[in-house]
């Protein structure tokens, strides 16, 4: 048997994260755990250590780039490579279209986007020197521009999510950029990166009011994390298939 992959989840000490941390675990891979606040961080780690699942946590605010920082030079010295990434930190703001303020927005962009693109520039070395590197960049259904126009009910209140569901239309054209980037250059061209959607799934950002279950929502997570070498990039995916942009 190989080294075992090593797999970084950002917002995992609870939710999505943290069921994504403990899949990826189960299946032998060497997972760290990235946590905002680190003993919320310790706690889950302990929760998942508990359920056979051993994962590292590591204090990781995506939104400060010295902990960006610590964390890619920690991988760097434990393993050299970075197998899978699985941008999942997230932010909304819970308030009406019309009473969002750019300083609100700013702070979801802040974790949701610009978040995302600090930890993919940190540990973009260690992904190129990964045989198979895949990153999933978790988005949302409500991101698609298509199936918003249509006038799609997804669930929730339409009213309020207009930061949230900017940020992660925003994230979906990050993807799709950074694959066409990474499939022009030969040292780069490896590696696959997705966005992917959970739906409507029962977290705290939800308020517990998602339709799906954290075990429903996080299987596509898992699926393109544990993508093979000749698996897509590029797309926009929920656990059918393929998304509308």
């Amino acid at each position: 048997m190989g080294m075992a992959e090593v797999a970084l989840v950002t917002g995992a000490n609870k939710g999505l994260g943290k069921e994504t941390a403990r899949r990826l675990a189960h299946l032998g891979m060497t997972v760290y755990l990235g946590s905002r606040d680190p003993d919320r961080g310790t706690a889950a780690a302990r929760d998942l250590a508990a359920d056979g699942a051993a994962v590292t946590p590591v204090p990781l605010d995506v939104t400060d780039p010295s902990d960006v920082r610590a964390v890619a030079d920690r991988l760097r010295r434990d393993h050299g490579r970075l197998d899978v990434l699985v941008n999942n930190a997230g932010a909304t703001v819970d308030t009406p279209a019309a009473s969002v303020t750019a300083a609100r927005m700013r702070k979801v962009f802040e974790v949701n986007v610009f978040g995302a693109v600090g930890v993919i520039h940190a540990t973009l070395p260690l992904l190129q020197a990964s045989d198979a590197p895949r990153v999933v960049n978790v988005s949302s259904t409500t991101a698609s521009l298509a199936l918003t126009g249509d006038g799609t009910d997804f669930g929730g209140d339409a009213g309020r999510r207009l930061a949230y569901s900017t940020s992660k239309t925003a994230l979906n054209m990050l993807t799709l950029q950074y694959a066409r980037a990474f499939a022009a250059d030969p040292a780069l061209a490896h590696i696959r990166i997705n966005a992917v959607t959970p739906g409507y799934t029962a977290t705290d950002m939800t308020g517990h009011q998602g339709t799906r279950t954290v075990a429903e929502g996080v299987r596509v997570i898992v699926e393109f994390a544990t993508l093979s070498a000749d698996g897509p990039t590029g797309g926009f995916f929920n656990d059918q298939g393929a998304v509308p942009w």
